[in-house]
């Protein structure tokens, strides 16, 4: 009995992975994942921002909102809060994911070039300047688009062969490069 069991299983294994592979090889649009990650820490964040503002679960790898705020500053921003991979090669048609597997809000926003984000104190040496695509923050149409909230994905389609450059407009070193061939 036992053995028809382990059979079973490794046979029905066997046709839902050659039923993946058909699907992520046939007509259907294959699915790139990128991942937003941050690490905020829930009591510095939501005494400024609000209750649940962060939603963070990790287990006590946490920035506090000063330390976050420091290192952009510094221009040493945390390397937890990142866009993983941060480079990605994708076939035309591929559909692209941006998961927020943070504990808050994102933006995946597409830019020219990267550069500032709409919230000053986390740019370089707190700097003004803000790049086109992230002006008006999210009183913006184009940018409240691309913010991805907590738990939350936005998945990105037709995008044209060629790089495209992807950030976050309010943590604005969260950049990923995208290459569609």
């Amino acid at each position: 009995m036992r053995k028809s069991a382990t059979l079973f299983l490794s046979a029905g294994l066997a046709v839902l992975a050659g039923a993946w592979n058909a699907g992520a090889q046939g007509d259907s649009p294959g699915l790139a994942q990128v991942v937003a990650l941050d690490e905020c820490d829930p009591t510095t964040f939501n005494a400024f921002a609000g209750p649940d503002f962060c939603k963070n679960v990790t287990l006590g790898a946490f920035t506090t909102l000063s330390d976050l705020l420091a290192g952009a500053e510094a221009g040493t921003p945390d390397p937890g809060w990142d866009f993983e991979p941060d480079t990605l090669t994708i076939k035309q048609g591929t559909i692209l994911s941006a998961v927020n597997q943070g504990g808050e809000p994102h933006t995946f926003t597409e830019v020219q070039a990267f550069g500032n984000g709409f919230l000053p104190p986390l740019n370089p040496g707190s700097a003004t300047s803000v790049i086109p695509e992230c002006n008006g923050g999210f009183k913006s149409v184009a940018v409240a688009r691309t913010r991805i909230l907590q738990g939350s994905h936005l998945d990105i389609t037709g995008l044209s062969k060629g790089k495209h450059l992807f950030q976050c407009c309010i943590h604005p070193w969260m950049r990923i490069e995208v290459d569609v061939k």
